[in-house]
């Protein structure tokens, strides 16, 4: 039996691979210890569900703020990951166990008991199931919906790379307010970085979701910090845009262990400011650039801001 909280176990696939030096952070990127009321009150519904985060799993720098907030994002499906990509903390290998048909009842009261106006729900890939968890994400999508049809819901799915092209229907016909898939990097370090995915499969993943359901949000994020230049960083922009995403984030890459893909360097600030300048440029409604920026960091605040923007736009027509 594995024990997922120890790192040999957790990644098998990068036992062997020598250390990575982690430089010592900046003072932008330092945050504080979780601490709080609100933070105990939200894990003890998390425990209480027996669900998983992906702020826990992925090791999130901003889970002590989120959770002290009662913001959590869901992560479904399991806590194992049949990818095993460079940069992430997540356990990969094969999951011990089927999709738990109790899971998205368990998602729904937890979201009912935390009040939320805006939830974010994710996965683990799980290319072991034929749909790749697609009825999954959208059961879960209709048991929100009605025990708390108020909440705006947002979701971070898989690639659905292996399986048949149909299976995201399913999910759009649920009608999630905002469908999220991170391209995370620059198609030059897709080899070394995500070698499971596709970038351009990924891209197209999310332009079928517009044609399929105009009235969807979309929204992609990237990593910086992994030896990607400026140039490769507005291709992706443009790449985008070309793919109708509605919502950019670009994020600072952490270095969860040794044994992960190496940081090639801390971005200032500044430069993350001027991506954000060149992406509202391109035509996004919604940028977040930041060094601490993740796919759900502040996204029930954004959600409110992209939603704005959307009105305003179709006002000036």
């Amino acid at each position: 039996m594995r024990d997922l909280k120890i790192p040999e176990q957790r990644h098998p696939e990068k036992a062997r691979k020598p250390d990575n030096a982690q430089p010592r952070k900046p003072s932008w990127i330092r945050v504080k210890a979780p601490q709080g009321d609100g933070y105990k009150k939200t894990h003890e519904i998390i425990r209480e569900h027996k669900l998983t985060t992906v702020c826990e799993e992925a090791a999130c720098p901003n889970a002590g703020e989120c959770w002290s907030q009662g913001h959590a994002t869901m992560m479904i499906m399991g806590e194992v990951c049949t990818r095993a990509c460079s940069f992430c903390n997540i356990a990969t290998g094969k999951p011990p166990e089927d999709l738990d048909p109790f899971e998205p009842g368990r998602v729904a009261n937890a979201v009912e008991k935390l009040g939320l106006n805006h939830v974010v729900i994710t996965s683990v890939d799980r290319d072991d199931v034929e749909d790749g968890g697609a009825e999954h994400f959208a059961q879960t999508i209709r048991a929100i919906r009605h025990r708390s049809p108020e909440t705006t819901i947002e979701i971070l799915t898989p690639d659905f790379l292996k399986c048949n092209p149909s299976v995201l229907e399913i999910v759009v016909k649920a009608k999630p307010d905002v469908f999220n898939h991170n391209l995370e990097t620059v198609p030059g370090l897709y080899a070394e970085v995500r070698p499971g995915a596709r970038y351009f499969h990924s891209l197209r993943l999310l332009q079928r979701v517009k044609e399929l359901d105009p009235s969807i949000f979309t929204k992609s994020g990237i990593m910086v910090g992994l030896g990607e230049d400026k140039q490769s960083v507005m291709q992706v922009m443009d790449d985008m845009r070309a793919a109708d995403i509605d919502f950019l984030t670009i994020g600072q890459y952490l270095q969860p262990t040794p044994k992960h893909q190496t940081l090639d360097r801390f971005v200032h600030p500044d430069e993350f400011k001027a991506y954000e300048t060149a992406a509202y440029g391109k035509g996004f409604l919604m940028v977040s650039a930041t060094p601490l920026t993740r796919s759900s960091y502040h996204a029930g605040d954004d959600f409110a801001r992209l939603r704005d923007a959307r009105e305003k736009k179709l006002a000036q027509r």
